[in-house]
Formats: structure tokens, C-alpha cells, sequence
């Protein structure tokens, strides 16, 4: 018989038993942060592929590591100072008594990614502890946020031509359930140098845009001019969580990251550059038996759809 597959009724990161997904954001200054919390926490994995991240706590995900699970995951906007707000997750997660038992204290372990926004609204107006903390008291296992919202609400796609050329870019999801038992699902930030592709039919969907309105094709553009472009805009990166309900290993949690960014590559081009950060995290949140190629197959394919419906949404919400 063979593997059926369906959307999840969220069609997002909710749709993994256990987690929760909470946004806070200042629609004005164009920043925010989306924090995703597993309940009982989850083994991590991570793959960064950009040349330019900003992160936190990413080393203890890797394997060899002491540390077993983590207990949150913060996205956020503000570059490098944005990493403020993992404090408040972390201390409304030790409210609640969760975190790395030591013996004298739980510690939140928060693993946390950065994009850059400062250029979007108000660059004094960073995310914090406050809005981390409100971001993770917000989360909720009925989320199915989409376009400009929490770490979302401030991206921009398509910078060849500078920021004041790109068009909006936001937070996405999608899921995957395969017979009925097995989730795969992902969150992603999308606020990249590059374009995003329709990965179907190869047409442009947000991007750079020049002075008659029309996309640029920025793939096309470095062809023509990369030999005298010398001056790319910097302010990029495209986050991404991949969750399931599948038992993992941190190895197999970095591989299901790692075959993940294939997604990325599908919907973003040009993607994972020397200016941008892009990242994928992957967390294991069950307890289902699952062939980890078919799992990383199903997590391209999700982290692709959710990059998609990010600048969709935006551009819905832009035309109305």
C-alpha cells in the first residue's frame, strides 16, 4: 500500500504533538520575536549554512554535547542585540521550573538565531527581554501564524538593489503527516539576499525589484554584474525549525537539519551567500519510529512550502 501524505490540519509547527508556538512584535518599528517551546523538551540538531549568523547556545546542540535536550527555540529580529530576548524565555521558562537540572538551578537551555531588520523601521527599537518573555507566554499549540508576525513582521526579500528595493518577506509554515502517525513540520523566517522561487514553475515570487516595479532576478543580475558588484547589502538571513514526532539521536537531528537547508535552496535563489546567515534547526519532539531519509526528504519539502507561503501571505496582506 502505499505512504499516504497529508497536510496537517494547522498546516504548521503546531501540528507536532507537544509544541507550542508563541509571536510578540512592534508593527511599527518592524521587529519581533517567535519563540517555539517543546513541552517536554526535545533533542536538537542544527545546521548553519550562511556566512553571516547571529546566534546563541547553538554549540550545545551539536553532538558530543552534554547537555541532552533543549527547552525553547528563539527566532528574532534587532541582529545581534535581538539575542536580549532569549533572557526573558528563559526566565519564563524557569518560572515554570523547566530547564537543565544542575543541582542548585534549572537552566533554560534556549539555542537562538538572529536576522537582521534595523534597516526595516525603527533600528533603536530592538527585540528584549520583555518581548521574549511575552513572545513565550503567548505560545500556544494552536498557532498557525503567517506573513508579517513576530520574528517575521520586519524581513525583507530581494536586497541586490539595496533594502529600499526589496519587497516583504515574513514567517512561514507547513506540515506533512505520512500515514496517518508521523509529523514533519516547519517554521522559517524568510528574510533573504536572494529571490524566492516557486520551486514548480520557476517564477519569481519576491525579490528585488527595479524602478519600473518589475523583479530583477537577482541570480540574473550577479551574472551580468558580479565582477563590478562590490557592495552587497549585508542585512539578510533565513531561519528555519524543523520539528517532528520522530525518535532521534542528536546525529540524526543534525542530519534531518542538514537536509533540510535543501528546502531553502529550492524556494531562495541565490541562498546560503557570504551575506547571509541562514540556518536551520531540527527538533525531535515524539516518539514514532521513522526512516530518517524519508524524514529529511518530508522536512526539504516543508521548509520549501513554508518559504513560499511566507512571501504569499505578505504579499495578500500588502494588497489589501
Amino acid at each position: 500500500m502505499a505512504i499516504q501524505f497529508t497536510p496537517g490540519p494547522l498546516d504548521g509547527l503546531c501540528d507536532v504533538p507537544g509544541i507550542r508556538v508563541g509571536h510578540t512584535q512592534n508593527l511599527q518599528a518592524r521587529t519581533g520575536c517567535t519563540v517555539v517551546i517543546p513541552e517536554r523538551g526535545a533533542v536538537a540538531g542544527v545546521d548553519v549554512r550562511g556566512s553571516a549568523p547571529g546566534t546563541r547556545e547553538i554549540e550545545a546542540l551539536y553532538p558530543v554535547r552534554l547537555v541532552p535536550n533543549i527547552h525553547a527555540v528563539l527566532l528574532t529580529g534587532g541582529s545581534a542585540f535581538g539575542l536580549d530576548a532569549a533572557g526573558g524565555v528563559q526566565q519564563y521558562l524557569e518560572e515554570k521550573g523547566i530547564g537543565f537540572d544542575t543541582g542548585v538551578a534549572k537552566v533554560p537551555v534556549v539555542p537562538a538565531a538572529v536576522i537582521f531588520d534595523l534597516a526595516c523601521g525603527d533600528a533603536k527599537v530592538r527585540p528584549d527581554r520583555a518581548m521574549g518573555y511575552q513572545a513565550a507566554e503567548a505560545a500556544n499549540d494552536r498557532d498557525a501564524s503567517l506573513g508579517r508576525v513576530g520574528a517575521g513582521t520586519g524581513a525583507t526579500v530581494g536586497k541586490v538593489l539595496g533594502p529600499q528595493n526589496a519587497t516583504d518577506g515574513g514567517l512561514g509554515q507547513a506540515s506533512e503527516i505520512i500515514d496517518g502517525r508521523l509529523v514533519v513540520a516547519a517554521l522559517t523566517v524568510v528574510n533573504a539576499f536572494g529571490d524566492v522561487i516557486d520551486p514548480d514553475s520557476g517564477k519569481i515570487l519576491a525579490g528585488a525589484r527595479n524602478e519600473a516595479g518589475e523583479f530583477v532576478n537577482t541570480s540574473q543580475f550577479l551574472r551580468q554584474y558580479g565582477l563590478k558588484f562590490a557592495d552587497p547589502w549585508s542585512g539578510n538571513t533565513t531561519l528555519s525549525i524543523v520539528a517532528t514526532n520522530a525518535r532521534l539521536t542528536k546525529e540524526e537531528a543534525t542530519k534531518l537539519a542538514q537536509m533540510a537547508h535543501d528546502g531553502l535552496a529550492r524556494a531562495i535563489r541565490p541562498v546560503h551567500t557570504i551575506v547571509d546567515g541562514d540556518i536551520v534547526f531540527a527538533l525531535s519532539c515524539g516518539e514514532e519510529k521513522a526512516n530518517s531519509l524519508l524524514l529529511g526528504t518530508i522536512a526539504a519539502e516543508v521548509v520549501s512550502r513554508s518559504v513560499v507561503r511566507a512571501v504569499q501571505e505578505s504579499a495578500e496582506k500588502q494588497m489589501t
